[in-house]
């Protein structure tokens, strides 16, 4: 008899155990439900079955929610880099390709009507097409010498209008620079043509003035013989004979110098052959 009570009382204490059990579990599947978390840099956009998208996006941390009637979702909306190509036509009907980098983030003011226009992937949806038209639309505008000389201010046009027309779909763009830009082939060989004939055109304008130098110095060396036979003349007039024998001496002592300073020199006498005395001298 004692054994059956306990064993009812057992039971019982099993089944208030199992009951509190389900409750906590059943409990504690709703907070579970209940509870979402916002990481940093992301924002929470709340679909509300009764009511639709809330226009407040959810901050950073731990918010409740009503299960199954309530479902964030999360957004990032930190800055990410984007790159956007475009092959387009010049002033010059020149084609030429150009890449984008653009940095990009979403108007946190604005991320539910981001979400409900378009969706979590909008940089996707947007950044390729308003990027090609504004880079075509700009493009258009130079010719394709001009795209090299002014780059400056071709990028910073393509930055300006692309940062409005990226207003209008609520996307803030932090940066937007001109990473590549590359001509066709035929324009490409018409500038290396180009450097090749301003070369030779260098070319043959210093060969120009190097012959005209080159003239210019043989009209002052003439002048300079002319000068100098003047002088030597009117030196002749009024010295006579005498002054050409002073210079005919000069030289030769000039001429005397310089052969005593070199070696291996024989001096010969100047009555005749040296050789022709030896043999008559041994005759």
């Amino acid at each position: 008899m004692a054994s059956q009570q306990a064993a009812q009382q057992v039971a019982k204490v099993l089944g208030t155990v199992g009951r509190w059990g389900v409750i906590l579990g059943v409990g504690g599947s709703a907070l579970q439900a209940s509870l979402y978390t916002v990481d940093g840099g992301e924002r929470a956009v709340m679909y509300d079955r009764l009511q639709g998208v809330l226009p407040e996006a959810i901050g950073e941390g731990t918010h409740l929610r009503i299960p199954w009637v309530q479902m964030p979702t999360i957004m990032d909306i930190r800055t990410r880099p984007r790159s956007i190509s475009s092959v387009t036509g010049t002033k010059d009907l020149q084609m030429v390709n150009i890449t984008l980098r653009v940095l990009s983030k979403p108007s946190v003011e604005q991320l539910s009507t981001i979400y409900k226009n378009l969706g979590t992937d909008w940089d996707e949806r947007v950044l390729p097409s308003i990027g090609n038209e504004i880079v075509k639309a700009v493009v258009a505008q130079y010719n394709a010498e001009q795209l090299l000389t002014q780059r400056d201010k071709v990028s910073k046009a393509v930055r300006e209008s692309l940062m409005q027309r990226a207003t209008e779909f609520n996307i803030l763009l932090d940066d937007v620079a001109i990473t590549h830009l590359s001509f066709g082939t035929e324009f490409t060989k018409a500038v290396e043509s180009k450097q090749v004939a301003q070369q030779d055109a260098e070319r043959a304008r210093f060969v120009v003035m190097k012959a005209d130098q080159e003239r210019k110095a043989a009209v002052i060396r003439a002048e300079g013989e002319s000068e100098s036979a003047r002088l030597i003349s009117e030196a002749t007039k009024s010295a006579g004979p005498g002054m050409i024998e002073l210079r005919r001496i000069e030289a030769a002592k000039d001429i005397a110098d310089k052969m005593a300073k070199g070696r291996n020199i024989a001096y010969l006498p100047s009555g005749g052959n040296m050789l022709l005395g030896l043999n008559n001298t041994g005759a």
